[in-house]
């Protein structure tokens, strides 16, 4: 599967949560983590996901917040993907960074220079990836 997302995530459907009009789908990934997706019932359907079932979560780089020094903030997003910094690369306007995840596979975002010096960001601090569930697009192999 080719598509414009940087992230892309391969997991196995852990659990479906119905809904009237919307479902929550929890993928399990590669290292133990979760990720949440909120996406129609129509769409559940459509893919036939159910728990077991193979599937993939994408996310925008510039859908992904960073964060470092949480100590137990509570936040309303669902997906909180914790690692550390592996790269920070400076670019014209926006700057690339991109945590390793425990387990393997890694996450890229992107976000303002502005933010990048606001967290001092460099290889090896601890990070944690935010997005938000209704960011994640659910894709199944062929």
């Amino acid at each position: 599967m080719k598509t414009s997302a940087r992230n892309q995530f391969l997991g196995k459907v852990a659990a479906v949560k119905k809904g009237a009009v919307n479902d929550e789908i929890d993928l399990e990934i590669l290292g133990g983590q979760k990720i949440v997706a909120i996406i129609t019932r129509e769409s559940t359907d459509s893919l036939g996901l159910r728990p077991g079932v193979e599937a993939y979560a994408l996310i925008k780089a510039s859908s992904v917040i960073i964060m470092t020094d949480d100590d137990g903030a509570k936040l309303s997003t669902r997906n909180r993907l914790a690692g550390k910094v592996s790269r920070v690369q400076p670019g014209a306007v926006n700057t690339e960074v991109v945590i390793e995840l425990p387990g393997g596979g890694a996450i890229a975002s992107i976000i303002t220079h502005e933010s990048a010096k606001a967290l001092a960001l460099e290889t090896g601090k601890k990070a944690s990836a935010l997005f938000k569930a209704s960011s994640v697009i659910i894709g199944v192999p062929n």
